[in-house]
């Protein structure tokens, strides 16, 4: 099912408004050396119109659900996942962000779902993102592809087929088909429209899952009033960024919201997770006809979960995900109806990408041998679940080594006036984003993670250090890059967005001079009798 949300003619006059909350000011980094996806002086902007779409891509019960290293299953549905697009066009060249209601998506999804979309709109490639929304609940989209694992031994095939969740060849199809869809709805819809991009907050909904321990080390979910905690170990991100877009009548066309927390609250069953209830939420306050583009800040250290919470508190389940969701939504409704009526055309569009080469971390020979001998362990032999779980991934990450020992990391920043989109495909850690925004140079950055591919968890360098550890650090076929890679994708990004020129940030319209007459109503002393 698709639906889109058409806009109507703009009138002139219209100016922007930008919600701005105080930034730390860290220099960018210098450009790197590599191909732009705009390198050629594009020609003035003569336009601005939006276009907003949606596709439902909701798994089936009994499909595998990603998540886990291990298999699992659906076996209820709860709410519909989603691809939703937003299409902006300044006269000279489109800009597509596609939000995704899945755990995660892989290069070649990515790269095919944008083949279909130049093929029916002629929008580059390089200049469409897509981003997960890394919903636990979502559909079979990885973690492993159909044949990626075909040309190694028995026993790999069958700890990677047979022992870890493996995207359907169907859902991967409904999904490709989904975004290109959407997009090309939202691309076929678009019209002039006015828009705005800034901030709202959502407190105290979202928490870092890491701690220092009296141990020395790092620990990830110690556990709710754990003693030995002595303090977070990472930041958090409560702002709630929005780009949001109307028509001349003032109806709501869509926003895209960027918040940086897992979706892990784990709705009974299939689910979009917390991002069903920021739909809900802002559909609620601007109407049911605005489409809600979710893309996950980063959160590869954030979750809902308050690990110092000294209540008796629900952290999981439908509970869990309204009281997130619903802040978010209505952080986002709130900026959102505040910058509404000084609204704009968000002047100019542009697009840079970079593909990255980082070394992946390789297992010790003796590790890879004890990992070998505790995958082949029989059933009689009584093996801990987790040691058993963390050895099949040492194998396999053993395998993609042979094929892939560096990982090509696309980084990419998509610009709308005088607000950034600046992604990458890890899980990558708060600490970075709130890194990204300090820098500048745009007034509005939105971090984007798990966008156009996934190469796992990257944590800080300090998670990777000797005060670190904790579950992200794990050493697996998802997660394993080398610990400089982190710095090295922010420094990419900064110089991504140090290649751009911010849009200018208009002072809304002057009010009406003071006429010399107050209200006659009420230019009167006290009434006492």
């Amino acid at each position: 099912m698709l639906t889109t949300r058409r806009a109507m003619p703009l009138g002139r006059g219209w100016r922007v408004a930008v919600m701005i909350l105080p930034l730390l000011g860290l220099a960018a980094s210098p450009p790197m050396t590599a191909r732009a996806a705009d390198d050629a002086p594009a020609p003035a902007a003569t336009s601005f119109r939006a276009g907003f779409a949606e596709a439902d891509v909701s798994p089936k019960v009994g499909d595998e659900a990603p998540g886990g290293y291990g298999k699992a299953r659906h076996t209820a549905f709860h709410d519909a996942c989603k691809a939703r697009a937003a299409v902006f066009d300044d006269g000279t060249g489109p800009v597509a962000i596609v939000g995704l209601d899945a755990l995660l998506i892989r290069k070649p999804q990515v790269s095919e779902a944008r083949r279909r979309i130049t093929e029916r709109t002629g929008i580059p490639g390089e200049r469409v993102m897509i981003a997960a929304s890394h919903t636990h609940a979502g559909g079979p989209t990885g973690m492993i592809l159909p044949g990626e694992f075909d040309t190694e031994s028995d026993l790999v095939r069958d700890l990677a087929y047979e022992k870890t969740v493996v995207a359907s060849p169907d859902y991967l199809e409904k999904v490709v088909e989904g975004i290109a869809s959407a997009v090309t709805a939202a691309h076929a819809t678009r019209v002039d429209a006015k828009a705005a991009a800034g901030y709202g907050r959502a407190e105290g909904v979202a928490f870092n899952r890491r701690f220092r321990m009296r141990s020395g080390f790092t620990m990830t979910h110690p556990g709710v009033g754990n003693p030995d905690i002595l303090g977070p170990a990472g930041g958090i991100d409560p702002q709630v960024g929005v780009v949001g877009a109307w028509n001349a009548a003032g109806d709501c066309l869509g926003v895209v919201v960027n918040f940086a927390c897992h979706a892990t609250t784990g709705p009974p069953g299939i689910s979009a997770d917390y991002v069903e209830h920021v739909e809900r939420t802002i559909r609620g306050a601007l109407g049911d006809g605005c489409i809600v583009v979710f893309t996950a800040g980063m959160a590869g250290d954030v979750t809902q979960v308050n690990n110092r919470n000294p209540h008796a508190y629900p952290q999981f389940g439908n509970v869990a995900a309204r009281r997130l969701g619903s802040a978010v939504g209505a952080a986002a409704a709130t900026a959102l109806l505040g910058l509404e009526p000084s609204a704009a055309p968000l002047l100019p569009l542009a697009a840079r990408s970079r593909t990255l080469e980082i070394p992946r971390r390789v297992p010790k020979p003796e590790r890879l041998a004890r990992a070998l001998a505790l995958v082949h362990t029989g059933p009689e032999v009584k093996v801990d679940p987790t040691e058993w779980t963390f050895a099949k991934e040492i194998v396999l990450l053993d395998a993609r080594l042979k094929h892939e020992p560096v990982a090509p990391v696309e980084v990419q920043a998509i610009q709308v006036g005088p607000a950034v989109f600046l992604s990458c495909p890890a899980e990558y850690f708060v600490d970075y984003g709130l890194e990204l925004k300090a820098a500048g140079p745009f007034p509005v950055t939105f971090p984007v993670s798990l966008a156009n591919d996934c190469i796992g968890y990257v944590p800080t360098e300090d998670a990777m250090g000797p005060r670190g550890g904790g579950y992200e650090t794990r050493l697996t076929s998802y997660s394993n890059l080398i610990p400089t890679a982190g710095r090295t994708i922010c420094d990419a990004l900064k110089g991504l967005a140090a290649e751009l020129t911010p849009g200018a940030v208009p002072v809304p319209a002057p009010a009406v001079p003071f006429q010399g007459q107050p209200w006659s109503y009420g230019n009167l002393p006290p009434e006492l009798d």
